[in-house]
């Protein structure tokens, strides 16, 4: 299994890429050049970087990515493509995306966007927490020791 992580807003990666490497699995963060860093990365974690455009990171994952693989994304529209291919998918506040839950997730997504088309405003996701961190870890944990 490799861990693919869209990373350009990523708030887990340390998470993923300490526990990764207790677990011997190899990481790949993928973020635009416009997040390029000279910081070097511990063995078995790999940056590939892409060009700025929309969804150039996601485009990237499905191409790299494998059935079995896992990605970790915010994003819904990837996280629908990951799971149609068979991998393992996780949100960063600590959830698990599923083919029970990602229609509703994809519904309210594209929802709020016709609303804000529309001139409404809609509320953004909550702060990132120290609560969603640990979560976050616990489920990590749990699916990379049940690989």
């Amino acid at each position: 299994m490799k861990i693919y992580v869209d990373a350009d807003a990523c708030p887990v990666k340390d998470i993923v890429i300490t526990e990764a490497k207790k677990a011997d699995l190899p990481v790949t963060l993928v973020t635009s050049f416009s997040h390029f860093s000279n910081e070097k990365q511990p063995a078995g974690v790999e940056t590939i970087y892409v060009d700025t455009g929309a969804d150039a990171a996601d485009y990237r994952i499905m191409k790299l990515a494998k059935k079995g693989d896992m990605i970790i994304t915010q994003d819904y529209g990837l996280a629908s493509l990951g799971l149609a291919k068979g991998c393992r998918v996780l949100h960063h506040k600590g959830f698990r995306y599923s083919n029970d839950n990602i229609d509703q997730l994809l519904q309210t997504r594209y929802l709020s966007a016709m609303a804000r088309k529309s001139g409404k405003r809609t509320k953004g996701p909550r702060p990132f927490t120290e609560e969603d961190r640990l979560k976050f870890k616990e489920l990590f944990l749990e699916e990379i020791n049940h690989a």
